[in-house]
């Protein structure tokens, strides 16, 4: 069971037009609202590919109301925690291009009372998987409302391993930076740039992501999974590193893609007698398909082809990224 939580979560809608000109007055000829939040995004691809998950996050008024609809609708197990304040909607313009532009609210702040409910609520998951036998995975992953300190995930990990249960993160800025400190997770899920701040220095070849991904696990990290959007993604282990990647697309929507080869690399590398390579290949394959859909879409099973996806193990370190 891999359980998420998403401690800001969103109500997302995507608005694609022929073409998008700031200041001016833009139709958009398609609308799409999904359910989202780093975490939630995970769920939904897992559920959406028969992989068990459950999502755990804090809901409150109409958006919120819809969020957890919207979920539930899609016979995905949910775990809301009710709060006072209103879960935001963010907003997300697509042109023919597939050139993305977000717009994302801070959402609700959270009290000290909602925040403890929510670490709570994954208590008892963990407890209810532990109960009935099955290994728990947790994944934290999103940015964090007011009210929360950058050690929530810190905690998040904490309270996992007291149930026996590894712990995956996908977050930015303070919060990553703090969780990587505590050290203790399985895998951490940053992007290029993303690493480039949490190290502090600008990532050009294959070599700086390596030797940036290895310093981050000396602080007790298993793994380190660096997407780099069009170039595919890198896989950093202890012995080996691995990269893959396919050809060129024309997205239709980036929004949830990276939270889509997540949800890829957990579907494969967590199960029995798994290879990195065909993880690594599994995720890449799962966000090509991601951005082919509109808005922050799932894609199903048969969105999905490793065909195109080609491998490397230990890519060469004199690469720039520019090159994979």
């Amino acid at each position: 069971m891999i359980i998420t939580v998403t401690p800001n979560p969103s109500l997302d809608r995507t608005f694609e037009a022929d073409s998008i000109v700031l200041g001016h007055i833009n139709r958009a000829h398609s609308t799409h609202v999904d359910a989202g939040g780093k975490g939630i995004n995970v769920t939904r691809a897992l559920a959406a590919n028969g992989v068990p998950s459950i999502a755990v996050f804090p809901a409150g008024g109409a958006d919120g109301a819809r969020l957890v609809d919207e979920l539930r609708a899609l016979s995905i197990q949910v775990r809301p925690v009710t709060i006072d304040g209103e879960t935001r909607g963010n907003i997300t313009l697509v042109d023919a291009a597939g050139i993305t532009t977000k717009i994302n609210a801070a959402g609700a702040a959270l009290t000290a009372e909602a925040l403890e409910q929510l670490l709570s609520a994954l208590d008892d998951e963990l407890s209810a998987a532990r109960a009935a036998g099955h290994e728990a995975l947790v994944v934290g992953a999103g940015s964090l409302p007011q009210g929360a300190e950058d050690s929530f995930y810190t905690e998040v990990a904490l309270r996992s391993a007291h149930y026996g249960a590894r712990t995956v993160l996908d977050t930015s800025g303070t919060p990553l930076t703090a969780a990587v400190a505590a050290g203790g997770l399985a895998l951490v899920k940053p992007n290029d740039d993303e690493l480039a701040e949490l190290v502090g220095r600008e990532l050009v070849t294959v070599g700086d992501v390596l030797d940036a991904a290895r310093e981050v696990m000396a602080n007790g990290i298993d793994e380190v999974l660096v997407s780099l959007g069009a170039h595919g993604a890198l896989l950093v282990a202890a012995e080996d590193s691995w990269w893959a990647g396919g050809p060129e697309l024309v997205p239709l929507s980036t929004v949830g893609a990276g939270d889509t080869t997540l949800a890829g690399y957990l579907s494969a590398s967590f199960a029995a007698h798994s290879e990195p390579s065909r993880a690594l290949r599994t995720a890449v394959a799962w966000g090509r398909a991601a951005v082919l859909l509109p808005g922050s879409a799932a894609p199903l099973p048969s969105d999905i082809d490793l065909g195109p996806v080609a491998s490397t193990t230990n890519p060469s370190r004199h690469l720039t990224l520019k090159e994979l």
